[in-house]
């Protein structure tokens, strides 16, 4: 590759954290740590902002193997979560779909529907998946913030780049996001959201809150 004086460096913005606005943070704190075993990526945060239905994003749990989702799932369960999509498998690999006691939907999934090794906990990605009006439009705002397009489905989805260690950031239709995930695309009011990165703060065109 060419270098020189002329060269620059391409920063690439990435998530450093996940706020959940719930009316009960105390609550919603110890689901999460019971569940997941999360710190640091994901926070919570009071808020009685009104909302209801489908809030318009997932929060993905993206693991080596199906052992390791049903081992997931069985600890959210416990620890209070809702069964969306029981797991099973698929074109595409193994998972299943939980909700949260404050609404917040987890998508808990494998790429391998074999087992190479015993359970764990381990999360190997987080993924931050939000669904919006045009895909195209909001590809184009992102990119623009300095987010770097890793992979894309025509105007269906597209994810992007992130640091590792960092939530990733994947943008869906909203109502395709809601179908796979299994539930109803309906919904009003607040995400109960936010997100901190070093691109905000803005609001996205779908009222997504960088912060």
């Amino acid at each position: 590759m060419g270098g020189g004086s002329g060269s620059s460096v391409m920063i690439m913005n990435s998530i450093d954290s996940v706020i959940i606005e719930t009316p009960d943070p105390d609550a919603s704190s110890r689901f999460f740590s019971a569940a997941f075993g999360v710190a640091g990526l994901l926070r919570v945060r009071e808020s009685e902002a009104a909302t209801s239905g489908f809030r318009g994003f997932t929060l993905s749990l993206v693991v080596a193997q199906p052992s390791t989702v049903d081992s997931l799932v069985a600890a959210a369960l416990a620890a209070g979560a809702t069964e969306v999509k029981p797991v099973s498998k698929s074109l595409w690999g193994y998972g299943g779909v939980v909700q949260a006691p404050d609404g917040t939907i987890c998508t808990i999934a494998s790429g391998s529907k074999k087992d190479t090794g015993p359970a764990t906990l381990q999360i190997d990605d987080w993924v931050l998946q939000l669904g919006v009006d045009d895909v195209g439009a909001s590809k184009r705002f992102y990119v623009d913030r300095g987010f770097t397009v890793a992979n894309g489905f025509g105007g269906t989805y597209v994810q992007f780049d992130g640091a590792e260690g960092s939530v990733k950031l994947a943008l869906y239709k909203r109502r395709g996001l809601a179908k796979t995930t299994g539930v109803s695309p309906d919904g009003s009011g607040s995400h109960r959201l936010a997100v901190v990165s070093d691109a905000g703060p803005f609001t996205d065109p779908d009222g997504y809150t960088w912060e």
